[in-house]
């Protein structure tokens, strides 16, 4: 989920919205991965979908930067359009999803903006209408979504349309409880804090499922903070980062923080952004603070720099 900052609107006109979702269907298509719902609300979106080769962050952080560029040009703006970075929960595929899709569809009727399940259908701004075959969404898989609800195509979107109006039943949320869903927090390092500091067991505000598949999934980002602390423990920081680019480049430490763009300074500078983040686990803020650069610009860095480490 993603909102803007303060709660205003992300989204002014029907133009922001188309241009939103194509950009969207792009990123979905290049890294391959498969959306099941979809909402757009005036000041956030929700997004359920099952990330491909490059993760859920660098569908986000293209989507997302490309999207406040062209909104505060278009509008004439400055400044920061999201509120912090988008939440995420992870999801344990066979248990909640269902019930996940539903609860994003059912968004516009629970906010006042569609009255009920039928004009619901025909809702442009919502994965559903493509689920029921009343719009087309090319980067959506609404076959893997019918097939939930049988092999036969028009007997799953009635059994898929029964399921959406049963939801109109069901208190707000309640659905999506166990494992952890209390609210996203910062990012995994907030959430690797507190298991180290003891004050979570097998339940976790940015996982949704089961004891057993959160406790493999933490196991598994733990190998990376494993890898990190031994990083730490060994003294190495972003200064030395810096230090160890800047020689290999062949570039200054001065010009690196000058905000100089020549391309050599630009490769180096994405290089050290991204191991920032890869080896030593740095926020955003933290490695512009470094490199004497927005947040902004750290974001398209790392994504940059993920290319030229993996080139």
């Amino acid at each position: 989920m993603v909102r803007g900052i303060n709660k205003t609107d992300i989204f002014i006109d029907d133009q922001d919205r188309v241009n939103f979702l194509q950009r969207l269907g792009e990123n979905i298509i290049e890294t391959k991965s498969s959306v099941y719902a979809w909402v757009l609300m005036s000041n956030h979106v929700h997004i359920l979908f099952k990330s491909g080769q490059k993760g859920i962050s660098t569908v986000m952080r293209k989507l997302l930067t490309w999207y406040a560029i062209y909104f505060n040009r278009r509008h004439k703006r400055t400044g920061h359009l999201f509120e912090n970075r988008y939440k995420s929960i992870l999801c344990e595929e066979d248990r909640y999803l269902l019930a996940l899709i539903r609860y994003i569809h059912l968004n516009p009727i629970r906010a006042g903006i569609v009255r009920d399940v039928e004009t619901l259908n025909t809702y442009p701004w919502s994965g559903h209408s493509a689920v029921m075959g009343k719009s087309k969404c090319q980067w959506m898989d609404t076959e893997y979504v019918l097939a939930q609800f049988g092999t036969k195509k028009k007997a799953a979107r009635k059994a898929y349309r029964r399921f959406i109006e049963e939801g109109l039943n069901i208190k707000y949320g309640t659905e999506l409880t166990g494992g952890g869903l209390i609210r996203s927090l910062g990012g995994w390092s907030q959430v690797l804090s507190m298991r180290r500091k003891g004050q979570k067991g097998e339940f976790d505000e940015r996982i949704l499922g089961e004891g057993d598949f959160v406790h493999n999934i933490l196991e598994e980002v733990e190998e990376k903070e494993i890898r990190q602390l031994k990083i730490h423990f060994s003294g190495k920081s972003i200064t030395d980062i810096i230090k160890e680019e800047c020689k290999k480049r062949q570039v200054s430490v001065k010009e690196l923080k000058g905000g100089s763009r020549r391309n050599k300074v630009s490769q180096t500078r994405a290089l050290i952004a991204y191991k920032s983040i890869e080896e030593l686990g740095l926020s955003t803020a933290e490695i512009a603070r470094h490199l004497g650069v927005a947040t902004s610009t750290v974001t398209r860095a790392i994504a940059r720099g993920e290319k030229l480490n993996n080139a």
